[in-house]
């Protein structure tokens, strides 16, 4: 038998790659002589770089970079194996995670640090550049990132504007010419794992601001904020990106790429064309798949849910594996996937739940192997 793994990181418990690793041990233990394709994936967040970097044969390059508060931090962007492309992942240098919970501020958090990311991996000489723009602590709309690669972005005295969220409300003028001209030569995706919009009552501050820290009317003040930035940005460059699918990804850092030359594409959809998923599955009899917890937002554009169209479309069933399960998720069996397993054994604090999650989906794996193996013998 053939089975293909590729699932996403069960979040703060495994990677990607650990959890692929889990699935292959314990495949292993039911059918020592199967083949096995680890291919672990991601949609656009954290670990997608690290992700691609592994499956692909390729590099990570550490830099210093200014972090969400202004403080330096390290982070890596990566070359694949083919040399020539590079992927930058923003969680790295201006993710939530790097804001302690008692610090979370969106009205100050600044994506300046994935400016200076991007032209880190442009220095390597790249002529692709992969953006992946999920969990962020920003609201900034990218204003950050766009000072870093050279646009000034001033207030009515002509000075440059504060960074965060809050500094947009100083932003009298946008002016585009000083961009770094390395953008214009290279071919520039943006993997988003949301479609929100900009701004509005489902724009990027009212659904993720929370998350980050913004109470209501700091929610109101930053809507407003990233409204006034898409306007300056039309009238000065001619760029509309108010209501751009997927604007609003990572507190409006998909419409700053967009306004510089990136194109917006699903995460899922540019990872697995990145990692040539189609031709993996060739052959394949299962995919095994999964993803901490499994939803009513997994249908739409998480990891699972794009593993299974693309697996639905050759014929290839899907097994996926959650920390967690609520409803939701049922469209997915009429698209591909055949089952859904969950990993704990037994009754468990959320403690005990990600500090066994390893050896969990091992044993998981092992359970649904040995059963497949069972309906496929000659009878």
């Amino acid at each position: 038998m053939k089975f293909v793994l590729a699932p996403d990181s069960f979040k703060e418990s495994l990677s990607a790659r650990r959890a692929a690793e889990a699935m292959e041990r314990g495949i292993r233990a039911a059918l020592p002589g199967a083949e096995i394709v680890l291919l672990p994936v991601a949609d656009g967040g954290e670990g997608t770089a690290e992700t691609m970097v592994w499956a692909s044969g390729g590099t990570l390059h550490p830099v210093a970079v200014t972090g969400p508060l202004g403080e330096p931090v390290v982070a890596r962007y990566g070359v694949l194996g083919d040399g020539v492309t590079a992927v930058v992942e923003m969680a790295e240098a201006s993710g939530l995670h790097l804001v302690p919970p008692g610090s979370r501020d969106p009205l100050v958090t600044t994506t300046y640090g994935t400016g200076e990311l991007i032209r880190a991996a442009l220095d390597s000489g790249v002529t692709r550049l992969i953006v992946a723009i999920g969990g962020s602590a920003t609201n900034d709309a990218g204003a950050g990132a766009l000072q870093a690669l050279g646009a000034r972005l001033m207030d009515p005295g002509g000075r440059a504007i504060g960074r965060g969220g809050g500094g947009l409300a100083g932003l009298s003028s946008i002016d585009m010419s000083a961009l770094d001209a390395r953008l214009a030569t290279v071919e520039m995706r943006v993997a988003c794992d949301v479609t929100t919009a900009l701004h509005g009552p489902e724009g990027s501050s009212a659904v993720f601001g929370p998350q980050k820290g913004a109470t209501p009317e700091m929610v109101r003040r930053l809507d407003e904020n990233l409204r006034h930035f898409a306007e300056v940005l039309r009238r000065d460059t001619g760029r509309d990106v108010g209501t751009l699918v997927g604007g609003g990804a990572a507190g409006g850092l998909g419409a700053g790429l967009a306004a510089c030359g990136g194109t917006l594409v699903p995460g899922i959809d540019l990872v697995l064309d990145a990692l040539g998923f189609d031709r993996a599955i060739e052959g394949a009899d299962v995919v095994f798949t999964g993803e901490g917890r499994i939803d009513s937002q997994t249908p739409r554009g998480k990891v699972i849910a794009g593993v299974v169209r693309r697996a639905g479309q050759r014929r290839v069933p899907v097994v996926a594996f959650a920390g967690s399960l609520s409803p939701g998720y049922e469209s997915l069996f009429s698209r591909g996937l055949v089952a859904v397993q969950t990993l704990l054994p037994g009754p468990a604090s959320l403690e005990e739940a990600l500090s066994g999650a390893e050896d969990n989906l091992c044993r998981a794996a092992e359970g649904v192997a040995r059963m497949i193996e069972v309906f496929r013998r000659p009878r």
